[in-house]
């Protein structure tokens, strides 16, 4: 089971690797669409990092509680416990 810290870890790696975000636009209250300039297509491509660094799968219902960073690190704490 991993902790808090090793999921926000693993996560902003993988958003700095494959949505080219810079670092210092990485904090917890960071508009998750804005700051990823996420389109249609990249929530695929987002979900799919989701699936392939954590091994849990994401779905339309839990975008929808996400706004924020710190949530989509807690949507992806909830499914990994």
């Amino acid at each position: 089971m991993m902790d808090k810290e090793e999921i926000i870890k693993k996560t902003n790696e993988f958003l700095i690797d494959e949505f080219e975000v810079d670092e210092e636009d990485i904090c917890p209250n960071a508009n998750l669409k804005e700051t990823l300039e996420l389109d249609s297509l990249d929530y695929v491509d987002l979900v799919v990092s989701v699936e392939s660094n954590f091994n849990v799968k994401l779905n339309a219902d839990d975008f929808a509680e996400i706004e924020t960073l710190q949530d989509f690190y807690d949507v992806i704490e909830k499914k990994l416990n």
